[in-house]
Order: C-alpha cells, then sequence, then structure tokens
C-alpha cells in the first residue's frame, strides 16, 4: 500500500511540473518556488497552535486546488502558478514521507 501511496504522489508532483510547463511557464520556476510553502513555518514563532494551523493550511491540497480553480473562473493572473506550486509541494512532502 505504502508503494501505492508513493506513486500516487509521484504522478502528482509531475503532474504539476508539467501543468507549469504547460501553461507556458519556464519549466525552472517550478522549482524556485517549490519550497515557498515551507515558509508558512514561520507561525511556530507565535506558538505550536499558530503554526501547526498554518502549516496544515499551507500543505493542503484541497485548498491547492481551489486557489487553481479560482484563477480559472475569476482569470487572476499568477493564481494559477500559486495552485500548482502548492499542489506539487505537498505531493512532494508526501512522497517523500513528510505528509
Amino acid at each position: 500500500m505504502n508503494l501505492v501511496l508513493k506513486s500516487e504522489d509521484a504522478a502528482k508532483f509531475l503532474a504539476a511540473y508539467w501543468l507549469s510547463v504547460y501553461l507556458g511557464h519556464p519549466w525552472w520556476i517550478f522549482f524556485v518556488w517549490l519550497l515557498l510553502p515551507d515558509v508558512s513555518m514561520i507561525g511556530y514563532v507565535v506558538n505550536t497552535r499558530v503554526g501547526a494551523l498554518l502549516y496544515n493550511l499551507a500543505h493542503h491540497q484541497g485548498l491547492a486546488l481551489v486557489i487553481l480553480i479560482t484563477e480559472i473562473y475569476f482569470t487572476l493572473p499568477g493564481l494559477a502558478l500559486a495552485g500548482i506550486i502548492l499542489f506539487g509541494h505537498s505531493a512532494m512532502d508526501r512522497l517523500l514521507g513528510y505528509g
């Protein structure tokens, strides 16, 4: 079962990368911004409750999809890449065993 979940997350990560390139972004931009969601750990400066809330919110794949769909519906520039990065980062974390 673990292999199935890891292969699913690998597919999600590759799909996020492919989608960012498909939408016209340079191939390297995905990797430049890939670790940005980890900035959400700054909430741990306040306390562990706020830190955990911010970190879990920034790593939620559902939120990433909502951001992506919002860009599609309202055509807000840049929001699609943000959703793709969040989704890819979350998939990468789960693939590496952090999720």
